[in-house]
């Protein structure tokens, strides 16, 4: 893990809960966990990049990403391996050194491709099994707080 330079990640049911909300007037309502804000936060000062790749084409995304300081977005995205190579090379990074965490079967192939395949406890059996690291917390409840901080503690215990 400590080879990690990159963390791309899914969006609903990682970075929420995957629950949604639609208001009488039609506007859609995610919540987000402050524990992952601070582990991205972590992250980003200790040097690791940022990606997000949804399924979904959701604003709510693009203002996280904004929130967050994450360039990198793919939205409405179908094929995630791809955008995952994408990302990785954009940025000159190895496959083998970008985690990905997601949490269900479209997700699958970029769990594969990546060099850590992560996925929160509340993720559906599918992505649990191809994930190399399950968390204990669950999606939008601190699983990416969890990373973050296993992978940064990676990296401390190699400086040792």
């Amino acid at each position: 893990m400590h080879r990690i330079r990159a963390v791309a990640l899914d969006v609903d049911g990682v970075l929420t809960d995957g629950t949604f909300i639609w208001g009488q007037n039609g506007e859609e309502y995610k919540k987000f966990s402050f524990l992952d804000v601070m582990g991205i936060s972590m992250g980003r000062r200790a040097g690791l990049i940022f990606a997000l790749i949804s399924g979904e084409d959701n604003p709510l995304i693009d203002r996280y990403a904004r929130k967050m300081g994450i360039g990198d977005i793919y939205k409405g995205c179908k094929d995630k391996k791809t955008a995952l190579i994408h990302f990785a090379q954009k940025n000159g990074i190895p496959l083998e050194e970008i985690c990905f965490m997601g949490d269900d079967l479209n997700d699958v192939s970029a769990m594969e491709s990546a060099g850590l395949a992560a996925a929160p406890c509340s993720a559906h059996e599918t992505a649990r099994k191809r994930a190399k690291m399950v968390t204990r917390h669950g999606g939008g409840q601190g699983a990416v707080r969890e990373l973050i901080d296993l992978i940064l503690s990676s990296r401390e215990g190699e400086a040792s």
